[in-house]
């Protein structure tokens, strides 16, 4: 991927250099109609831009975490092979300690939400997202050639939940689906850390309390620091447009 330079709109970008597959500006943005600029250029130039937050841990070592993270991107005919579902039921871990915490479900892996119905661009609501928490916090702008969005963590080869797989292509998998599902749209990417911009969250309880199973195969970490059954975390997921995910 060559250094890229100007947006669609013509707005050039800010002094930045290569991490691997990963162009990222020297220091935060300020403008938060760049990143708007950088999602409006993106069905044309093919790189998709991801907001890349400050992380103390590294900072006071002196030390940037994306030169410091390991990086296994996968062969190109890797990505888009597996299925979400396959990859959240191999994730599924059973129920915690009390038996309670998979409640309304038992202890297998229920499956896949229904899709919800679209009312807004995803690209659109990603950009508007985006260019808000630009506005509102200290965010280097990262640029990955991708197919999609989902894809950036496999183009990349990122790796920040190394405990559950070091195959990026999986998390890209469960992306796609949740692209395709629910526009959820990845706007936000750190060390061991992810936000997606959501156009069209669950408007049923039915259908949270099942995406709530699927966040748990997919960040088992959340659930363990924050116990609670999967039916009241699903009451957080009717209609919320951000999703977030860590990984300790």
């Amino acid at each position: 991927m060559s250094t890229p330079t100007t947006t669609a709109t013509s707005l050039t970008l800010p002094p930045g250099r290569m991490h691997q597959a990963l162009w990222v500006s020297d220091d935060p943005i300020t403008d938060p109609s760049l990143y708007l600029a950088c999602v409006a250029a993106f069905p044309r130039t093919g790189r998709w831009p991801v907001l890349i937050p400050r992380d103390l841990r590294f900072e006071l070592a002196g030390q940037d975490w994306i030169d410091d993270r390991p990086w296994n991107p996968p062969t190109d005919d890797l990505i888009g092979l597996d299925e979400a579902g396959d990859v959240l039921r191999s994730w599924w871990r059973g129920p915690c300690c009390d038996g309670t915490c998979l409640e309304p479900f038992g202890a297998e892996f229920p499956g896949l939400a229904r899709r919800s119905p679209r009312k807004s661009d995803p690209l659109a609501e990603a950009g508007n997202t985006g260019s808000r928490l630009v506005a509102s916090g200290s965010y280097r702008l990262g640029i990955a050639e991708a197919q999609r969005p989902a894809d950036v963590p496999a183009a990349l080869g990122w790796q920040g939940m190394l405990r559950t797989t070091d195959r990026a292509e999986l998390l890209s998998a469960v992306l796609r689906s949740w692209e395709d599902r629910f526009g959820a749209t990845l706007i936000r990417l750190g060390y061991d850390e992810m936000t997606l911009s959501v156009a069209a969250p669950p408007k049923t309880r039915h259908r949270a309390e099942l995406l709530a199973a699927e966040h748990r195969a997919f960040c088992l970490d959340q659930f363990t620091a924050q116990p609670d059954t999967l039916r009241a975390v699903a009451g957080g997921l009717v209609g919320e447009r951000l999703w977030s995910f860590w990984w300790q």
